[in-house]
């Protein structure tokens, strides 16, 4: 990961009562993190506004369920749950070359326009399910879901059997909106219906409404 730290003090600055250091980290001993969004390099950083506050989109607390319900720490047994530091390690690691990995973003355009993770790429979950059950109720719906495994992915199909392989198949981080979104989750237990290995997903729970809390650098479409 690209680290960058401070090598002198930094003198903090004063609003009323309440002091904020100049330099605020995203992580001790990270400042900021290299990644690639739409072919061109994107610094993540941390927000330097005392007074930000999160989106609107976000500030709503009361979402019915369903659909809006709170997901569990772990989306499949055998799915490792991870948070902001492991995506940003993941999209540095694309960043620098590494073909085997994709970070997505499940969200429908919408949500998307509004701002995503930089280095993400956007694959709605409508892509892969067409409901809540996952399945594909016209030929169009069936094609594109082979379309994002084989071209996307790099998940391989037996033309004599239909069986699908994993062997060379990236390594998957999906997120939707956050602990309440149930998109990704529906992605991966899709995934690992059609037989993707489990190591190969990652869930990051918190998506786009904990990156925001914490003043992670978003960008628009």
């Amino acid at each position: 990961m690209n680290i960058r730290t401070t090598l002198i003090a930094v003198p903090l600055l004063l609003i009323g009562t309440t002091a904020f250091a100049a330099d605020n980290k995203i992580a001790p001993m990270i400042e900021s993190v290299d990644v690639t969004h739409n072919g061109e390099t994107v610094t993540v950083t941390r927000g330097h506004d005392g007074n930000a506050t999160l989106p609107d989109i976000f500030q709503k607390t009361d979402r019915g369920c369903p659909p809006f319900c709170v997901q569990p720490i772990q989306a499949v047994p055998g799915v490792d749950t991870v948070g902001e530091l492991e995506v940003l390690d993941y999209l540095h690691r694309i960043h620098q070359g590494d073909e085997s990995i994709m970070v997505i973003d499940s969200r429908t355009p919408d949500w998307v326009m509004r701002g995503t993770i930089p280095g993400s790429m956007n694959i709605p979950w409508t892509k892969i399910n067409t409901d809540t059950a996952g399945t594909f109720e016209t030929p169009g719906e069936a094609d594109t879901f082979v379309h994002i495994l084989a071209d996307e992915f790099g998940a391989n199909q037996n033309p004599q059997t239909g069986a699908w392989t994993f062997e060379e198949a990236k390594t998957l981080v999906l997120f939707c909106n956050g602990i309440w979104c149930p998109q990704s989750t529906t992605n991966i237990n899709t995934l690992v219906e059609y037989g993707y290995p489990v190591y190969k997903l990652k869930w990051y729970r918190g998506g786009m409404q904990d990156w925001a809390s914490v003043g992670l650098t978003t960008v628009k479409p």
